[in-house]
């Protein structure tokens, strides 16, 4: 089996745009007629030069390969052009292209990924979602303490039992900053609101964006355990975990981190310097999905968990499904809302939620399917925003 030909698709993910502004989507394609489905989330160039990477890595390391030969065409890419270290678009690219060998070598041999990694632990998976505006609101929303407190009432009536938000204001390039007693106040405020909104029917996932120094996020943890949150996320940024072990060891709420992480290695450091128990990688970008088992295994040894990331499309998602239903020490996975919206509309058949879970799939591979006339029909715009914007002057 040969690996023979690529397409690559630039979606554009109309409004609300839940999940980022777009998807990179690919699929990779045998000389016996086998078709595998990957995407990468790749944020730091525009996604028609990403898509041309993907392009320069499927002809330089990927075609006429045997897609089961999984370990050296990694290992071939990642020291690509004398590298061997965690280049954040190069493993992006690596991620897609190796999540749509998987699906090739399931298809190939008649198993859904999780077979091929050690079997299904997990009939069902535990889902969260962030708490989205909804029809008609703006951005404003994700700061108003009063939306956000019946929001959460809204999704916990629809079976969610994990809900996150970030209630700390917005992210910039100069960060990282002082927490203001404003924002403290805020922030506080936000948090009651939602517990008192449902209780204990749900934990609460602090979802920051590393906007805090060290010191600021200790501050900020030490007020926040009050309200019990399953995890504290990111609270510094993630160059330094030593930094972040620092506030792990001050606080008793969990720490979890990685979506802003690839390769074992840089997840290894954050054991290393005891910066969190909770491991978020996404499969889209952290190496694809043996290099997830890798990190899962190491997370185990710690007796830490793993939490997939998702703020991407339904194909990092479906890949997230496959490494979470056999990791025993898997704890919660993200979800887009209910995996409805475009998240469903982009697949031939969409994932299955039920009560708060997602449905490992039975079927070959990944278990989905991209629809290509859906994908052909929202093309993204060159010239756009990248698929996150980091405010341009520092933020109060």
């Amino acid at each position: 089996m040969k690996l023979e030909s690529l397409k690559v698709f630039v979606v554009g993910n109309p409004p609300p745009a839940f999940g980022g502004r777009y998807f990179v989507l690919l699929k990779l394609k045998t000389a016996c007629g086998i078709e595998g489905v990957g995407e990468v989330y790749a944020a730091t160039f525009g996604p028609q030069v990403i898509a041309a990477m993907i392009e320069d890595v499927f002809v330089r390391r990927f075609e006429g390969r045997d897609p089961f030969q999984i370990e050296s065409i990694w290992r071939d890419t990642y020291g690509s052009g004398f590298s061997l270290r965690p280049d954040l678009s190069l493993m992006g690219v690596l991620s897609g292209l190796e999540m749509a060998c998987w699906d090739i070598v399931g298809k190939a041999l008649g198993q859904p990924v999780y077979n091929l990694l050690g079997g299904k632990v997990h009939e069902r998976l535990r889902s969260y979602t962030y708490l989205y505006p909804g029809d008609g609101e703006g951005d404003d929303f994700y700061h108003d303490p009063e939306r956000s407190a019946a929001r959460a009432a809204e999704y916990v009536k629809l079976g969610f039992t994990g809900l996150k938000f970030d209630p700390l204001g917005g992210y910039s390039a100069y960060d990282p900053r002082q927490p203001t007693q404003e924002a403290l106040e805020r922030t506080l405020r936000l948090v009651r609101l939602v517990r008192e909104a449902v209780g204990h029917r749900a934990d609460l996932l602090i979802g920051t964006h590393g906007q805090f120094t060290t010191s600021g996020a200790i501050r900020l943890a030490q007020k926040l355990e009050a309200y019990d949150p399953l995890w504290f996320e990111e609270p510094v940024p993630p160059e330094s975990p030593e930094q972040m072990a620092l506030v792990a060891r001050a606080t008793s709420i969990p720490i979890a981190t990685g979506e802003r992480l690839t390769t074992k290695y840089e997840f290894a450091r954050v054991r290393a310097s005891g910066a969190a128990n909770i491991l978020q990688m996404n499969l889209g970008r952290v190496g694809g999905i043996l290099e997830a088992k890798k990190i899962a295994a190491l997370a185990e040894v710690h007796y830490a968990q793993i939490a997939p990331h998702l703020y991407c499309g339904p194909v990092v998602g479906a890949a997230n499904i496959q490494i979470a239903a056999c990791s025993p020490n898997f704890l919660i996975l993200e979800s887009i809302r209910r995996w409805d919206g475009f998240h469903a509309k982009i697949l031939v058949k969409p994932i299955v939620w039920e009560d708060g879970y997602v449905i490992p799939p039975s079927a070959p591979g990944l278990g989905v399917e991209l629809n290509e006339a859906v994908a052909l029909a929202h093309p993204y715009a060159p010239g756009g925003k990248l698929h996150l914007e980091m405010a341009d002057r520092p933020l109060g």
